[in-house]
């Protein structure tokens, strides 16, 4: 997973396919990274997610994953969060 975040960002589903895990296993894998990292000198980066209906970022969300509805207009077409690796 490492390896792929430091390529570039990608979202969970990104993830999901690229290490043949669940897309829901992935957020618990990431929580694991961000304990992993703060021995090093990198840090996951989350670009938070936001709802394609009204705009609103979940800025600041702490869970990994996708929220499933929107808080401002109720909408459920959110973009998922993107993932990256930063020094």
């Amino acid at each position: 997973m490492l390896e792929h975040l430091r390529e570039g960002p990608l979202t969970s589903r990104d993830l999901s396919g690229l290490l043949g895990i669940r897309e829901k296993d992935v957020s618990a894998h990431l929580e694991h990274l961000v304990r992993s990292l703060k021995r090093s000198d990198e840090r996951l980066h989350v670009e938070p997610a936001e709802c394609l209906g009204c705009g609103y970022v979940f800025a600041d969300r702490k869970r990994l994953t996708r929220p499933s509805a929107c808080p401002k207009c109720r909408a459920q077409r959110i973009e998922a969060p993107i993932f990256s690796l930063r020094p």
